[in-house]
């Protein structure tokens, strides 16, 4: 039976009125109030905290202070950080580094995880990857000689989840690492992350996970599922700005023998002795190379009080009480308009997004934004994406996301625009 949209709009009224993170959303920056924003998973609004803790930086450590701010506490920024965020992460400190980018990191984490692994060849990974982290396996790959190959796995019959057997047979003792993300980039489709990296320990494989869509949003127990190596952005869930240091995890044990590929002089046991010979630091800051960029260090400190204060558990109960309300408007609303579902319905086995998928779905969103104040992003081939952010989005945002979506389809407002792709989507 078809709810009213009154009905609806008075339900997500009822939920945000019970959501204990909803005074959170006061603490961002919102400059256009009747902004509907859905693309937290694409980069996270600015902490109102950031604002005045990088004007202290730029005022005073790096205006007044200059090159001491250094000793005041720059240098030891990205392992002091990375240990804030470990514990969101469930990583005790010491194995967690902030610095560079996602893809480098993963870069430098692939080849030290291969050199522990020198008699296997094997890279399982599966085609809903991002396809950054393709781009970066295959140059391994080449970096390597091409001595070793990709395996990737293909979807499930529903191009939206894992065909999970075919997975787990491709996981084999030829099997040097296996690396996924714990939440697709384009379906929201949510591993299990301690059965997959049981099965590959089983065979004697290392695994990695990229946590770029799932840091801030979903369970991430590091040290307790007995994860190797991870990677992941900063500036989606986790609020730390365009371009934001990027994470990397090594487990404790592993810091004996991982040896980084790229060797920098942040890396190094003691980098103001200027040694001529590298000696690695003990332990994960081996993985930190040149200068550190200090002021987008600092930015992210204020988001990470935020979720910290929130907490790891409340934040995923968030999103899927948003995913789910968002599914039951799914169902009223869009399906009947020729939508189909991109994602998971399961909750055990989404992120914090949801597609949907539609034949004019690029100039939906195009519509959307233009014209509708609302702003989703698009993938290809057809798939509207809406990042819901536990911290800043509410249950009344998704219901005038909904409605919004609905007009755009329901009088044809997308056939004002082309379909020639323009800019960043």
């Amino acid at each position: 039976m078809k709810v009213s949209p009154r009905a609806s709009q008075a339900r997500a009224r009822e939920l945000d009125n019970q959501d204990s993170l909803a005074p959170f959303a006061d603490r961002f920056v919102v400059q256009e109030p009747h902004l509907i924003y859905l693309m937290g998973n694409s980069l996270g609004r600015l902490p109102r905290a950031t604002v005045s803790r990088l004007a202290t930086a730029i005022d005073q450590e790096w205006g007044r202070d200059l090159v001491r701010g250094w000793n005041a506490g720059w240098v030891a920024a990205p392992a002091r950080l990375g240990d804030r965020l470990g514990q969101l992460l469930g990583a005790a400190a010491g194995q967690l580094v902030l610095g560079d980018s996602t893809s480098v990191n993963l870069y430098k984490l692939v080849l030290a995880a291969l050199a522990l692994r020198p008699d296997r060849h094997r890279i399982v990974t599966d085609e809903l990857n991002f396809p950054s982290d393709l781009y970066v396996l295959q140059g391994c790959v080449r970096t390597l000689g091409g001595h070793h190959h990709l395996h990737l796995v293909p979807p499930d019959d529903d191009g939206i989840s894992i065909d999970w057997q075919r997975l787990l047979e491709a996981i084999d003792e030829r099997t040097a690492l296996v690396t996924l993300s714990q939440v697709a980039f384009k379906t929201g489709y949510l591993y299990d992350v301690p059965a997959i990296t049981s099965r590959a320990h089983d065979v004697g494989a290392l695994v990695l996970w990229d946590l770029s869509h799932s840091a801030g949003v979903v369970p991430v127990e590091l040290d307790r599922w007995g994860v190797d190596l991870a990677v992941g952005c900063t500036y989606k869930y986790l609020n730390g700005g365009p371009g934001s240091p990027a994470l990397l995890y090594v487990r404790r044990d592993l810091h004996r023998t991982v040896q980084t590929p790229l060797q920098g002089w942040f890396g190094h046991r003691a980098p103001f002795e200027f040694d001529l010979k590298f000696q690695p630091a003990g332990d994960v800051t081996r993985f930190c190379v040149g200068t550190p960029a200090v002021l987008s260090l600092l930015a992210l400190e204020p988001a990470l009080d935020l979720l910290l204060e929130a907490g790891a558990a409340a934040l995923h109960r968030k999103a899927q009480a948003l995913t789910g309300f968002l599914l039951e408007l799914f169902d009223t609303d869009l399906a009947p308009l020729g939508f189909e579902l991109g994602t998971p319905r399961d909750p055990a086995r989404r992120g914090a997004h949801i597609s949907l998928r539609h034949p004019q779905a690029y100039r939906i969103s195009r519509a959307l934004a233009e014209e509708m104040n609302v702003l989703a992003d698009f993938r290809e081939p057809d798939y509207l994406r809406l990042g819901l952010s536990p911290l800043y989005t509410g249950f009344s945002h998704v219901w005038q996301a909904v409605d919004r979506i609905r007009q755009v389809v329901a009088e044809r407002r997308y056939e004002r625009y082309s379909e020639e792709r323009v800019g960043v989507t």
